[in-house]
Formats: structure tokens, sequence, C-alpha cells
């Protein structure tokens, strides 16, 4: 454990940071997996729905600088085309 005050003091931040950024990728992990749901039962309505909230979810943690921006167009690309076969 450090010793200096400041190290102290970034140690606790550092913690709470990751903390609140954890809680944040597994909301969003659990809407990709809700959206995933809906399309595994061929629900149409509600996979759409959820795909509009599970975006917004995944652009503000980019936004946090959470995940990197690749990473969420990768997962708002894949989400779209399944739900897009759905309804196709």
């Amino acid at each position: 454990m450090a010793n200096i005050k400041s190290a102290i003091k970034r140690v606790e931040t550092n913690e709470k940071k990751r903390s609140e950024n954890q809680s944040k990728k597994s909301d969003m992990r659990t809407a990709i997996k809700q959206v995933e749901k809906f399309v595994e039962a061929n629900d149409v309505e509600n996979a759409k729905a959820a795909l509009k909230d599970t975006v917004k979810k995944i652009d503000k943690v980019v936004q946090k600088g959470i995940i990197h921006k690749n990473n969420g167009e990768r997962q708002k690309t894949r989400l779209s085309k399944k739900v897009n076969e759905l309804g196709a």
C-alpha cells in the first residue's frame, strides 16, 4: 500500500472509477444480451425497442472512454444486423 498521501488518494480514486466503469460496462452487456434474447425469440417489436436503448448505452460507454470506439461500432453493427434479419 502507498505511504504518500497523494498516492493513497489516487488509489481510492482509481478504485471508485474502476467500479463505476465496471457497472456501466455490465449494464451495456446486459442490454446486449436482452436484444439477443428477443432476436432468438423472434420478437421483432421488443427487439427493435431494446436495440434502440442498447445503442444509446453503447454510445454512452464509448463516449466515456470505457470501451474503444471500434468495439462499440462493432457491437452496434452486429446487433443491428441480427434485428434487421429478423424483420426481413
